[in-house]
């Protein structure tokens, strides 16, 4: 007997992400905004951590490292992101947002708030906090079995 899909986290997981996706280009849209999802992280992390080098900053929202750069290349286009040479190591490049990044963030933010309050909208509170927390477990268990395994940010 072949299991229904609805029965497969996989599958689950895919349609939630299919869904958060399409809510979180909604609400820029009516912030008229066009930043994605994976643009948004490099962007509040990089902001968070000026100076950061393009691999730690790949491992520290779980994105694969051979394709950050091309995101990175979008984001330093629309003069959001300065790439320097790292002093420390002049193969590296160290990242650091533009005011015009920080006046982005801070613009969007009430839309990417209220995104993560839409994309949980069918549970009660206590529901929601209950998916966050197992999501939350269910992907710590898995991370090193991910092609981009998220990081923590090394010590300096």
């Amino acid at each position: 007997m072949v299991a229904k899909l609805d029965d497969m986290p996989g599958h689950l997981v895919r349609r939630f992400h299919q869904i958060t996706v399409a809510i979180f280009h909604a609400e820029m849209a009516k912030l008229d905004s066009d930043i994605t999802p994976v643009q948004y992280a490099v962007l509040a992390t990089v902001l968070e951590n000026e100076g950061i080098d393009q691999a730690t900053l790949a491992g520290l929202i779980a994105y694969d490292r051979t394709t950050i750069g091309g995101v990175i290349d979008r984001l330093v286009q629309r003069n959001w992101l300065v790439r320097e040479v790292n002093g420390n190591d002049r193969r590296a490049h160290s990242l650091r947002g533009t005011v015009e990044a920080k006046q982005i963030i801070d613009r969007i933010a009430p839309g990417v708030e209220r995104a993560q309050q839409v994309m949980l909208q069918g549970l009660a509170h206590d529901e929601a906090s209950e998916l966050m927390r197992l999501l939350g477990r269910a992907v710590t268990a898995a991370n090193d079995l991910s092609r981009a395994p998220l990081r923590s940010k090394p010590e300096r």
